[in-house]
């Protein structure tokens, strides 16, 4: 089944609000509000937008967990607190 991950970046005072919204076989799974910071899009994202930034994110998560495991509410730089390796994967990915 093919799993679709639609986000939606809103900026505001410390970078951007990402709701995102995992959805598989026409039915939304799972949903999750993030934080991306000026400094992480800097730091992780390569020249990349946030939306795609978090959506790749959201890949190397469900590579490793299944979306109704992935926190509700998180922040980008939270990720490499569970998993050392993001930042290095993130970066060749983008």
């Amino acid at each position: 089944m093919r799993r679709i991950i639609e986000v939606d970046a809103t900026p505001d005072a410390a970078g951007w609000s990402c709701r995102v919204k995992i959805d598989e076989g026409g039915l939304t799974i799972s949903d999750h509000v993030v934080a991306a910071t000026k400094a992480d899009v800097e730091r992780l994202g390569e020249g990349s937008s946030v939306e795609e930034l978090v959506r790749r994110s959201f890949e190397f998560l469900l590579e490793r967990e299944p979306p109704q495991s992935i926190l509700s509410r998180f922040s980008l730089s939270d990720i490499e607190r569970y998993f050392p390796e993001y930042p290095r994967v993130i970066t060749r990915r983008l």
